[in-house]
């Protein structure tokens, strides 16, 4: 059943969790985008330019995070607008995954328009990766 406009309030956390991202991703990331910068899968070419190593696409942070939010709506048609702001890279190590810790907290009500502004904090090892994360979704009252 999907969430109502009417049961929530500014504060309440309506999902959690936690996304892991490995190499192998990144890869078929590239392929399913057409985004094969090389800082993405090359370890050499990443540190050259001043990475502390290969990492994660930006556009797949920004979709996994939002991926909380659909999956907490059950249609992904009810998100209508969705922007953030890159705050720091997510190296990703070799071997091994970097863990994404996405919260999603109502930030704001619009009873009139029907929506409510969910805002997303996604952290990797302590630190926030997206900067003013927000998605706005439209509910049934």
């Amino acid at each position: 059943m999907s969430p109502r406009l009417a049961e929530l309030a500014v504060g309440d956390q309506v999902a959690s969790r936690t996304i892991e991202v490995d190499r192998a991703r990144l890869v078929r990331y590239a392929g399913a985008s057409g985004d094969f910068n090389p800082i993405h899968w090359n370890e050499r070419f990443a540190r050259e330019v001043g990475l502390p190593g290969v990492i994660a696409h930006g556009m797949w942070t920004m979709g996994a995070a939002v991926g909380v939010v659909t999956d907490w709506t059950g249609d992904p048609g009810a998100v209508i607008d969705y922007q953030s702001r890159f705050a720091r890279p997510v190296p990703v190590p070799d071997p091994g995954d970097a863990s994404l810790e996405v919260t999603a907290t109502v930030g704001a009500l619009d009873p009139e328009a029907g929506t409510v502004r969910i805002d997303l904090t996604v952290v990797v090892e302590g630190q926030r990766v997206l900067a003013k994360a927000q998605a706005v979704v439209r509910l049934p009252a």
